[in-house]
């Protein structure tokens, strides 16, 4: 009983202590709670206060940033309505600037109607003045008008013949005097175009010896070996009393240059006979077949032309004993076909082809035949048939304007030509005769009426003439052209032909103000 009785006092006080510890955890967990809440509420407080003061700072930001776009707005209507108010301005004034002028045409049209009425009745006044004059006229001469206007038609027709047959015989006896003159001038041309230069540059070579003793030796007994030597070579050899010089004359030069290189082995050998001199001639004519041969391969070679037909590489080397106006050809050719190959690169071009037709442009000139057709045309010919390509072939033959261009290279070879042929020193001619041929020029277009400027260009092979408009009409730019071209023609000497170019323009400058 005692034990239950401690167990109970021990279950009893256990009770006591565990509701004494649940009252303090109570009431020390309401005290912490309670701490919590008012420690909460201050910070919520403090937190608030904060987000008061960031949102009241926000609001003045963006109050402030409103009032100056509102400024800003404001600043820019008012601009507007400066711009509304002066563009008002200025519609009031452009209205008021069209009444006026709406009065003044109004007038204008009252006062041309007022003189078209009056002119009208003048006309009406002047006819009828007319018809009493025709009557009186018709009473005092007793013809009708019709009657009158006959005889005034036929004397007109009788009048109109005679002028007409003496401005006919006046041509006829200018023609006649100037007949002899043209003549000579049209066969001077038709040389110039088909025949090879006789200057004498061009047609002879002196070949010099060291002593006059040879020159007995090269005539031979009774002339034979002369005669022979001429005959081999094809060339005349003048045997005269030039001292120490024999004279070769032929048209040809490659047959010139044989019959040098002949004699000049002939005179070293000391052995000069017919037989002899034939055997020399065949020989040193298939080295200098040899010779053009090789000057066209290293032509080719020097330019970087490949795949060239070895016969238009024959013909390549065949210019170098060829000239025009004293320019050596195949210089020429070569200088063309660079020019060709720097204006085709210049242009996006295919420059080797425009090379390789500048190279061959001209190899119409030096024909192993004698062709009825101008040199342009047959080196084209030429190239057709040794298989160049087409628009090669016709940059060839076009270069003249003698067929029509069918590509771009065309024009490039055309004008590179032009070039190479044209410059100042590219043929032979003296300076002082070049400008004074340019001075002359221009002074002779200058002295016609209506002349502002002159320019002669291309060395001289075109002359621009610039004239006024208010002076002369396009009718009469034809007449001056060709009367400027018929006077240099008969005051002047000069390489070839030159084109007179007229031009009149008009120019309308206004200012906006």
């Amino acid at each position: 009983m005692e034990i239950l009785a401690t167990i109970i006092i021990a279950a009893v006080i256990c009770a006591g202590v565990v509701a004494g510890t649940m009252y303090l955890y109570r009431t020390r967990k309401n005290a912490l709670t309670a701490e919590l809440k008012k420690n909460a509420a201050h910070e919520l407080e403090v937190a608030k206060e904060k987000k008061m003061l960031e949102v009241e700072k926000t609001l003045m930001t963006r109050r402030n940033e409103l009032e100056k776009e509102m400024q800003q707005r404001g600043n820019q209507l008012q601009q507007a309505e400066n711009k509304l108010k002066q563009r008002e301005q200025s519609l009031n004034q452009q209205q008021n600037e069209l009444g006026k002028r709406k009065n003044e045409l109004e007038a204008d049209h009252q006062r041309i109607a007022n003189q078209t009425r009056m002119l009208e009745a003048k006309e009406q006044e002047l006819n009828n003045m007319q018809e009493q004059e025709r009557a009186k006229l018709e009473q005092i001469g007793g013809l009708s008008a019709d009657e009158a206007r006959e005889r005034l038609v036929e004397s007109l027709k009788d009048e109109a013949r005679t002028n007409a047959q003496s401005y006919i015989n006046d041509i006829m006896d200018e023609a006649r005097m100037n007949a002899n003159k043209e003549a000579k001038r049209i066969i001077i041309q038709t040389i110039q175009r088909v025949a090879t230069e006789v200057a004498i540059e061009n047609s002879v070579t002196i070949f010099h010896i060291d002593n006059d003793d040879i020159k007995g030796r090269v005539i031979g007994r009774e002339g034979r070996n002369i005669r022979a030597l001429e005959a081999a070579a094809g060339v005349e050899i003048v045997v005269d009393d030039t001292p120490e010089a024999i004279v070769i004359s032929g048209f040809d030069p490659v047959r010139r240059e044989i019959a040098r290189l002949a004699l000049h082995q002939l005179v070293a050998d000391g052995r000069i006979h017919p037989a002899r001199i034939e055997e020399v001639v065949a020989k040193v004519k298939k080295q200098v077949e040899e010779e053009i041969m090789e000057t066209g391969k290293r032509t080719c070679i020097d330019l970087g032309v490949h795949g060239l037909h070895p016969e238009l590489m024959r013909i390549v080397g065949k210019m170098k004993y060829r000239s025009s106006y004293g320019q050596n050809l195949l210089q020429h050719a070569r200088e063309t076909a660079n020019l060709c190959a720097v204006m085709a690169s210049e242009l996006g071009l295919n420059a080797k082809k425009a090379k390789r037709a500048g190279l061959l442009h001209d190899i119409g000139k030096v024909p192993d035949e004698d062709p009825e057709m101008p040199h342009a045309l047959y080196g084209g010919k030429l190239a057709e048939q040794y298989k160049e390509k087409p628009d090669i072939c016709n940059a060839i033959a076009s270069h003249h304007d003698e067929c029509e261009m069918e590509s771009l290279i065309a024009p490039i070879v055309q004008v590179c030509d032009a070039i190479s042929g044209a410059r100042p020193g590219a043929r032979r001619e003296i300076a002082e005769a070049y400008i004074k041929r340019l001075n002359d020029l221009e002074s002779i277009a200058m002295s016609y009426p209506g002349v502002t400027k002159t320019y002669a260009i291309q060395a001289g092979r075109e002359l621009r003439v610039i004239v006024g408009a208010d002076k002369i009409d396009d009718k009469q730019i034809d007449i001056l052209s060709a009367d400027i071209a018929k006077r240099i023609q008969d005051e002047m000497t000069y390489p070839g032909q030159v084109k007179i170019t007229v031009i009149r323009e008009t120019r309308a400058v206004s200012y906006a103000k």
